[in-house]
């Protein structure tokens, strides 16, 4: 059975605990569920769907064991690891102090920025299919990168580490 990682937007241990998350995937039929890192990440095993139908799924369970929803972008494990073995920094000079940072889009975008932009230390590096990759090197000014990353694609978006990624994608 293939393997998925829902990201949601707007998680933290304060307003939603990973217990009650969990069981929210569960009750929503998925199985082999796991949250990570008490961010918002759920990996767990579906049957073969389309992402958006997962999405709602996961979306509408929460609403009916939480009482609430988050913005849910559901990834194959499988497109994750073969994203990460392509490496997709390594056309970028950037320095080693850089953060490097994968924006998912709940759906493709036309976008028409003319891409790099940067601000501030932040940098939206390309848009590949429904994944932006960025990089910031930390400052006193703080996500700069997320106020950049709303302005070019919208909200409905979701951030990870990289590091973030690797781990959801192996789990």
């Amino acid at each position: 059975m293939p393997r998925y990682v829902a990201f949601l937007r707007g998680v933290s241990p304060s307003n939603a605990r990973m217990a009650d998350l969990k069981r929210a995937f569960e009750i929503a039929g998925f199985s082999e569920v796991r949250t990570l890192l008490s961010s918002g990440n759920v990996v767990f095993d579906a049957p073969s769907g389309t992402a958006h139908a997962l999405q709602q799924r996961a979306e509408a369970a929460m609403q009916a064991h939480l009482a609430r929803s988050f913005g849910t972008v559901v990834r194959s494990s499988a497109h994750l690891r073969a994203m990460l073995e392509d490496d997709p920094f390594a056309e970028f000079d950037l320095p080693p102090s850089a953060k490097r940072v994968v924006t998912f889009l709940r759906r493709p975008v036309d976008s028409k920025a003319a891409l790099p932009i940067e601000r501030d230390g932040a940098r939206i590096l390309k848009l590949s299919g429904s994944e932006v990759f960025s990089a910031y090197v930390p400052s006193p000014k703080g996500p700069v990168f997320m106020n950049l990353l709303e302005q070019t694609f919208g909200s409905e978006i979701t951030t990870r580490t990289l590091e973030t990624v690797r781990k959801c994608a192996c789990a």
